[in-house]
């Protein structure tokens, strides 16, 4: 794929949940089998308009990332690295260290196993960086990126507590490193997004929250990383399609419609939340949909279940439940 490719304009890519399964031991392991054929699933799904998702987010937060051994990890990547190359779309996976050092060794280990664009998180460190050390800790990785033949996305996230945030100059710079592809911007503050827009109209911006997806598109992001999408992926490329066409009032009934399950994506639970809500659209709610993270309360367990059916009768009069 190619580096500032056009082909990221005007897309919605899923950042997939991992399968598990019980190992002869009892303990959780990574269903390989069910996990591609789960993504493969949703690399099917055609929005109203004909299209379909245009990437594949794997070992991401929803992915149970923080919960993987490294070596789990890359295993999970090279499988869904598979699948990736038959729907011919990137594989994208995230990379966070507290070195550039560090980081350009994950980027290596990424590339490996099939990943195309990496998306990587600021640094890991208690001090803010500088500008100056934050944009060296990026230009390595793009560097190293070149070199073995993939791509970055600088990854944006100020609202989520632990990761530095990153100036819109230092933003403005990064995007313009040709190996850069497109950055991620997860804010519900999307006026980020407008901002950098203004300053560089050419500028491949990608939302990271699902209920900002009609006015990250209004802002100018020309596209999103979705959690939602997983499970009710229709809906969710219908969405992007309208937001391209900037045929507004029909994007934003999708956006009303699934509000009370976007709201999950925004907050810390958001793998516990929207697996067990993927879980009960699949009548699998025990089953390969079980997870690592921390187990919900019935308080928790009722609020996501009453969000799912309240999103899913909205989308049933859409036509886009399925």
């Amino acid at each position: 794929m190619g580096t500032n490719s056009a082909d990221w304009r005007y897309t919605v890519m899923p950042a997939v949940f991992t399968w598990l399964k019980a190992s002869a031991s009892g303990a959780l392991e990574i269903d390989f089998d069910a996990t591609k054929d789960y993504a493969a699933g949703i690399l099917k799904v055609q929005g109203k308009g004909g299209t379909r998702m245009g990437g594949l987010v794997g070992s991401g937060t929803l992915g149970e990332n923080s919960y993987l051994s490294n070596q789990q990890r890359l295993s999970l990547l090279s499988a869904l690295s598979e699948v990736a190359k038959e729907y011919n779309v990137p594989l994208i996976s995230g990379a966070a260290a507290e070195t550039k050092e560090e980081l350009a060794t994950i980027v290596k280990e990424l590339a490996a196993v099939g990943v195309d664009t990496v998306m990587v998180m600021p640094p890991k460190t208690q001090q803010t960086p500088s500008d100056e050390e934050m944009y060296d800790y990026y230009a390595l990785s793009a560097a190293v990126a070149k070199e073995v033949g993939v791509t970055i996305m600088p990854y944006n996230n100020p609202d989520a507590a632990g990761y530095h945030a990153l100036s819109t100059e230092l933003l403005n710079k990064l995007a313009a490193l040709p190996e850069v592809t497109a950055l991620k911007i997860s804010t519900t503050d999307v006026s980020v997004i407008e901002t950098l827009m203004l300053e560089n109209k050419e500028a491949k911006i990608l939302a990271g929250v699902d209920t900002v997806t009609v006015h990250a598109g209004l802002a100018g992001a020309c596209g999103g990383i979705t959690g939602v999408g997983c499970i009710f992926p229709k809906a969710s490329v219908t969405m992007q399609e309208y937001v391209n066409e900037g045929n507004w009032a029909e994007a934003n009934k999708i956006s009303q419609a699934m509000n009370s399950i976007s709201y999950l994506d925004a907050q810390p639970l958001l793998l516990e939340y929207l697996k067990f809500a993927f879980g009960i659209h699949h009548n699998d709610v025990e089953g390969g949909l079980r997870t690592l993270g921390k187990a919900l309360t019935q308080q928790q367990i009722d609020d996501v279940r009453a969000r799912y059916i309240l999103a899913k009768e909205r989308l049933s009069e859409l036509g886009l439940a399925e």
